[in-house]
């Protein structure tokens, strides 16, 4: 028997409280330009290289008048270090020229910025700005089908499908802790369903 309510509601809360994720930066700037660098690559590697970067230009003023071959070797940690280093710089020279050194603080300006899609908006939404967005990852994706949340192909239909099932309150800290739990039970292959606490509330094991 489950011991969990299995509304999603009940499920999301478990995730929540078994998988608290704490991101370290709260300022939008420095949350944009960190999740630009997470693309791709692992936490750790995101990490290293942001606060390589974040020593060097600590303004988004200082960083639009870099050139991009100046971030080369502070940002190569996170991989794909040339086309993100241009897609940052333009990304600052843009919220310079345009938003006057401003993050914009709405999904329709900030997914304008050049390698910024749905998911790194959210996050910015949420976490630099504390308004409510569900940022869907392949994580996130991978195990709202598999649960049975939803039964999509693309990430931008799944977040559809969550912002109605899962309460506001829970979008922003659910993709965090989702991760998480992608990442320690729910993984992509051969997930620990026999260490999962919601596994009785989940289609895929259902159909085991």
């Amino acid at each position: 028997m489950s011991s969990i309510d299995c509304r999603p509601t009940d499920i999301a809360e478990k995730i929540i409280e078994s998988f608290p994720r704490y991101r370290h930066y709260k300022d939008p700037f420095k949350i944009l330009i960190s999740t630009v660098l997470s693309q791709r690559t692992k936490d750790e590697n995101t990490e290293v290289a942001a606060n390589k970067l974040f020593e060097v230009y600590r303004t988004i003023e200082e960083l639009s008048k870099a050139n991009p071959k100046d971030l080369y070797e502070l940002i190569k940690a996170s991989g794909m270090y040339r086309q993100k280093s241009t897609r940052i710089v333009d990304i600052a020279k843009i919220i310079h020229n345009k938003f006057n050194n401003k993050v914009p603080n709405n999904l329709e300006d900030l997914i304008s910025l050049p390698g910024v899609g749905r998911k790194t908006a959210n996050i910015v939404l949420f976490v630099g700005f504390g308004i409510p967005a569900m940022a869907v990852d392949t994580h996130v994706h991978r195990i709202a089908n598999r649960i049975g949340w939803a039964d999509t192909k693309k990430a931008d239909d799944t977040e559809k499908e969550l912002v109605e099932l899962i309460p506001k309150d829970l979008w922003g800290p659910l993709n965090g802790s989702m991760v998480e739990f992608g990442k320690n039970i729910c993984k992509p292959q051969n997930p620990l369903c026999d260490k999962c606490f919601i596994r009785y509330c989940c289609e895929y094991y259902r159909s085991l």
